[in-house]
């Protein structure tokens, strides 16, 4: 993964008429950027869970990779923290309603999962000409990466379409922030594990009697699935993957929890598992490394991959009856 430029936003233009499709790849790039670097750093200083070090250093498609390839934490996180800063002013418990309402309330598109693929191909690289890898090859080569570990299928098609939630960016979304980024619990206090904790400042809820508590609106061990993570592309695409798909827990846990950097990779708001999430938290650990380097590994020929991963596409999402592929209501 290159080092990138986040794009300026022009204050000028209104966003529900400009949606840089670029733009938000790049901060993207850049988040994901810095969780690889703080991973590395955590294994290269001794200070890295063994879980941490088998996760990063001992996958097989990713052992011969050079982490230091990448800029200094410092700078990457420069690139994030104005992104951030705007994220945890925002996601607030009234918004994160909101979000859910419109989401249950609206389909914004009707298309079945390579339509889907091709839509987001379409609304991001458009706006860059010059991109060297289209949306389509870069999902592939999670989903190629993890079938050469002779990891199960299912979660091989988890690696195809975890990204695809982004198309939110083109539907309902305010901005990047509510798209893309580390995703946290709202409800309660924004935790010390969260990245840039201090710019949490402009956020009324650090200000409510209840949600600036420690645990808020929920109770110890009441479990994941019961938590509202900050609304984003991640949790979209979960609620699609959850309503119409047949999916396993662990699929719908890689794809909702990959962002949740705060409790899979920092510890934080273990207080909130149950027997259930201990097992959730193993999948999301053995999904992101696939997520996170793969997008440095050779590129996939599209055409020679799509019949492949169109089974296994129908496989987990059943097409209706008179069709060849379902179409999803998104």
């Amino acid at each position: 993964m290159a080092p990138v430029a986040i794009e300026t936003p022009n204050i000028a233009e209104d966003f529900v008429d400009h949606r840089d499709g670029l733009a938000l790849e790049a901060t993207s790039d850049a988040v994901d950027e810095v969780n690889v670097l703080k991973a590395a750093m955590r294994v290269e200083n001794g200070t890295a869970t063994q879980e941490e070090v088998d996760l990063y250093e001992k996958s097989q498609f990713d052992a011969g990779k050079d982490k230091t390839q990448f800029r200094q934490y410092e700078d990457a996180c420069d690139r994030v923290k104005n992104f951030y800063r705007e994220q945890h002013e925002k996601q607030t418990v009234a918004y994160n309603l909101k979000a859910r309402l419109d989401f249950k309330t609206q389909t914004r598109a009707e298309m079945t999962i390579w339509q889907a693929m091709e839509k987001l191909n379409t609304l991001i690289d458009e706006s860059d000409p010059d991109t060297s890898l289209s949306q389509i090859e870069h999902l592939l080569q999670s989903a190629e990466a993890m079938k050469r570990d002779g990891k199960p299928k299912w979660m091989q098609v988890t690696g195809l379409i975890h990204d695809l939630g982004k198309l939110l960016f083109f539907y309902s979304a305010k901005g990047q922030w509510d798209v893309v980024g580390d995703t946290f619990p709202v409800g309660c206090r924004f935790d010390e594990s969260i990245i840039y904790p201090g710019t949490f400042e402009s956020n009324p809820d650090g200000q409510d009697p209840i949600y600036s508590t420690k645990h808020g609106i929920y109770s110890p061990g009441c479990g994941m699935d019961n938590v509202m993570l900050s609304w984003g592309h991640d949790e979209y695409l979960y609620h699609i993957c959850k309503d119409q798909s047949t999916l396993p827990d662990e699929a719908l846990a890689m794809i909702r929890y990959h962002s949740f950097y705060p409790w899979h990779s920092a510890g934080g708001y273990r207080w909130m598992m149950n027997d259930k999430d201990d097992k959730m938290l193993a999948a999301v650990k053995a999904f992101n490394p696939y997520d996170l380097y793969s997008k440095s590994d050779d590129i996939p020929k599209v055409e020679d991959l799509k019949e492949y991963y169109m089974g296994l596409v129908n496989t987990y999402f059943p097409p209706g009856e008179g069709q060849t592929e379902k179409v999803i209501k998104w």
